[in-house]
């Protein structure tokens, strides 16, 4: 089969691989789709610890099963949407219910074989049966959306008169926004320095700005970081109201340091937060992109074959872009 191969940092090229088996417990899919993300293109420069190349990236995905070794889970001909976060349930995160921090974290597409390729095997266990009705278009969105999900379950319950601030329009910060605006009375505001990803936020109603600073308010009850960028979390800090929170959901660079005031989280209560990944939040994810299919069909903006991968990255990363999706068939 055809699959995109990142055969060391800086190196990706599309290119004949084996096809894939089901060892027991998995099944095989056919890939329709699968998502470009930020993630991606840490693998494609090789700066996530612990990557093993060469590699097959594509963690967003969908598809049609066309082999199965499970006695349980989707038959072969289902539509499923993957979880290809893998714990092992044994680390002691995962004994204590917090299996997003595995301590022996495996995942498709960033430490095996991913679905940039037309087929791709997973666990039975981490597949999610799509709706016959399910919009296709947009079940590469179930992934990041299932992110955003468990931020809002880390988040927490907010006052319907809560104020959210997002930073990035991205694919996630516009995700995030949207899911805020369902939880809160007042207009959710987005910063974006990327004029067109600005517009675009602003297509969808939220209230937008290049800069905080532009924004008339002395803070936002709720704060989300969807950037990673050291430069707005340092400012995300400066714009929480009083006793709010603020959630870093973007992935930093390892490493990446900002400056806090102690004092000044102390005596505000401020509360920190970090959300990593996915946790009991992927079937929940099937149903609320399913009842926004317009909102989220309009996140998809580029859409490439398979054998035009490098282009697809290439897209992604100019920053122009909505989601990027590859299509197999």
């Amino acid at each position: 089969m055809h699959a995109a191969v990142i055969e060391a940092p800086g190196s990706v090229v599309v290119r004949d691989v084996p096809d894939p088996y089901p060892a027991p417990g998995e099944v095989v899919i056919a890939v329709g789709g699968c998502g470009i993300c930020g993630t991606d293109l840490h693998l494609v420069e090789g700066s996530l610890p612990n990557t093993t190349y060469p590699l097959t990236p594509g963690h967003e995905f969908y598809g049609k099963v066309v082999e199965t070794n499970a006695d349980d889970g989707p038959e072969i001909g289902t539509w499923v949407a993957v979880d290809p976060n893998l714990p092992c349930l044994d680390c002691g995160p995962c004994r204590n219910g917090r299996t997003n921090l595995c301590e022996n974290y495996t995942a498709i597409g960033v430490t095996r074989p991913g679905a940039c390729a037309e087929y791709v095997a997973a666990p039975a266990s981490v597949c999610s049966t799509l709706p016959a009705d399910f919009p296709l278009e947009v079940a590469a969105l179930i992934e990041p959306m299932s992110c955003v999900i468990h931020g809002l379950d880390r988040i927490g319950p907010r006052r319907s008169d809560n104020r959210w601030l997002v930073y990035g329009a991205g694919t996630v910060g516009l995700l995030m926004a949207n899911a805020a605006q369902s939880r809160t009375d007042a207009a959710v505001c987005v910063v974006e320095t990327n004029p067109d990803r600005r517009a675009r936020a602003a297509s969808f109603g939220f209230c937008t700005a290049a800069s905080a600073a532009e924004l008339d308010s002395p803070g936002w009850d709720t704060v989300v970081d969807c950037t990673g960028s050291t430069g707005a979390i340092g400012d995300a800090l400066t714009r929480v109201a009083t006793g709010g929170t603020l959630m870093l959901f973007g992935v930093a660079a390892p490493g990446a340091t900002v400056d806090l005031a102690p004092y000044d989280v102390y005596r505000r209560e401020l509360t920190i937060l970090g959300s990593m990944a996915v946790m009991d939040s992927f079937d929940r994810a099937v149903v609320e992109l399913a009842a926004k299919p317009e909102f989220a069909a309009g996140l998809v903006t580029h859409r490439f074959g398979l054998t035009d991968y490098l282009e697809a990255l290439d897209t992604f990363r100019s920053g122009e872009s909505g989601k990027v999706e590859i299509l197999t068939v």
